[in-house]
């Protein structure tokens, strides 16, 4: 492992990372807010900060190796959370502690959407959009856009792109070139971006509400300017722009690459994750809108209306509200949660498991019942019509029992700081999956968490983000070893 090599590297993204401050600068000083120095001594911290870890190792220039492209990610996300808090940690409104900054800054990043802030109408702009923004460069991926331009820094960026591309299967690459392959997902991500903050706009929200919004819409990251979400607008045509970008970013991206490259949208009902994908969010709108409807909760039309889109933004992990479905009766809080798991599909800004990952799964179950039937057969998994390799079958279900473990582990350290047993649960799915809103305590914030137990929720937070071993294995000693 190339020490001087990672240090190199990290601390050139540190420096571009710090250029993402000008923009907040821009809009305080368009607003007045007060909030200018803040960002401007924040912009200075982080450029120093780069530039000190850059000079000594400036020179050493190697491409990167498995092991150093997966300590680059980790330790990036880590820096970059600490370098995104600086500016809250700065600002005098809002006032906040070295813990609930970095927590912010981390749910931002890793696009979870949980946040320890209230009163969030009263915000400086400024602040309001630095965090849509954060949500926005972690959505795709910060080391995704480092790559496309690593080729001119001298540095080898394929090892980055598997340790920080989500999904099952990471050694695809949409063109031969994976600089290449970085820009065309970035031209795609910031389409989807401008299309839906035109989209926004037109349907009634403000210029800056519209571009913030369609900020943590695309990246599906469910933060927003105002305390009531997009329940705020109480406006279907924003809650159906809303929810279509939604549904559109959970949406593997290879396949918005293909539909853009090739002129064609017949391979989306082609293929079965997104077949999948699409009947796990019909069956979870019709029992939200049964359920709403049966227990006299809401009329038919208002039922249909928040089962959609409470559906839509829970289980792609978004994690918008237009109503406050942890009040809601019976089991519907409870299922929606359970949505998370699965998340968005591969390769998309969406969190959880993956919904590819959920379709092995339950393949491999089906598999196991007809083997009791015939044990002498050869049954392959197979998903639309091309076999499954067994190693990725086995890599999956690697992944799926090292989540659920993480997942018990951690829900019994929240319990041990004090937290009851539904906040806890929640929590930690809230966390994990990158969602955002939980129940009980953290139904709207998760500011009454003890810092402790917010020290846990953000290495969740990571933990989700970077798909869980890509963290855990630097916890092994064969890692290490030489």
């Amino acid at each position: 492992m190339r020490i001087q090599v990672i240090l190199r590297v990290i601390g050139i993204l540190v420096m571009v990372f710090s250029l993402s401050l000008i923009p907040p600068i821009i809009v305080s000083l368009i607003y007045q807010d007060g909030a200018l120095n803040a960002f401007i001594s924040a912009l200075g911290i982080n450029l120093i900060s780069g530039l000190l870890l850059w000079l000594p190792v400036r020179n050493q220039r190697a491409d990167l190796k498995i092991r150093d492209g997966v300590v680059v990610t980790v330790l990036f996300w880590f820096v970059l959370g600490l370098s995104g808090s600086v500016p809250f940690l700065i600002s005098t409104d809002p006032v906040l502690t070295f813990t609930d900054a970095l927590f912010e800054s981390i749910s931002a990043l890793t696009t979870t959407g949980a946040t320890i802030l209230t009163h969030i109408d009263n915000l400086p702009p400024s602040i309001l959009f630095y965090r849509q923004q954060l949500q926005w460069l972690g959505g795709m991926g910060i080391i995704v856009l480092a790559v496309a331009i690593m080729p001119m820094l001298g540095i080898g960026g394929m090892q980055l792109y598997r340790a920080e591309t989500p999904g099952p299967v990471k050694d695809s690459k949409l063109t031969p070139r994976i600089a290449e392959t970085a820009k065309a997902l970035w031209y795609i991500y910031a389409s989807l971006t401008t299309v839906c903050a035109i989209g926004y706009w037109l349907a009634g929200m403000s210029l800056f509400d519209a571009i913030c919004h369609s900020f943590s819409t695309v990246a599906i990251g469910g933060f927003s300017t105002h305390d009531a979400s997009i329940g705020y607008f109480d406006s279907v045509a924003i809650e159906i722009v809303c929810s279509l970008f939604m549904f559109i970013s959970a949406i593997n991206f290879g396949l918005h690459f293909f539909a853009w490259r090739n002129q064609s949208v017949l391979h989306y009902f082609q293929d079965p994750e997104a077949r999948f994908f699409i009947f796990i969010l019909f069956c979870t709108i019709t029992l939200a809108t049964l359920g709403l409807t049966l227990t006299s909760t809401y009329d038919w039309d208002v039922s249909i209306r928040y089962a959609v889109f409470e559906s839509i933004s829970i289980a792609t992990t978004a994690g918008f509200g237009t109503s406050d479905f942890s009040t809601w009766p019976h089991f519907l809080p409870f299922l929606l949660i359970v949505t998370s798991f699965a998340g968005g599909c591969a390769s998309s800004t969406g969190g959880g498991m993956k919904v590819m990952r959920i379709l092995l799964i339950l393949k491999q179950g089906v598999r196991e019942i007809q083997r009791l039937v015939h044990p002498s057969a050869v049954i392959p998994i197979k998903v639309g019509g091309k076999a499954i390799p067994e190693r990725v079958v086995s890599a999956v279900w690697g992944f799926f029992s090292a989540y659920l473990i993480v997942y018990v582990i951690l829900m019994i350290g929240l319990m041990a700081t004090g937290i009851d047993q539904v906040t806890a649960w929640s929590a930690v799915a809230a966390t994990l999956n990158n969602l955002g809103p939980g129940l009980g305590e953290v139904s709207a914030n998760f500011a009454s968490v003890n810092d402790p137990a917010k020290w846990m929720l953000c290495f969740a937070m990571l933990l989700g983000r970077l798909e869980v071993f890509t963290l855990l294995v630097l916890f092994t000693p064969m890692f290490w070893q030489r």
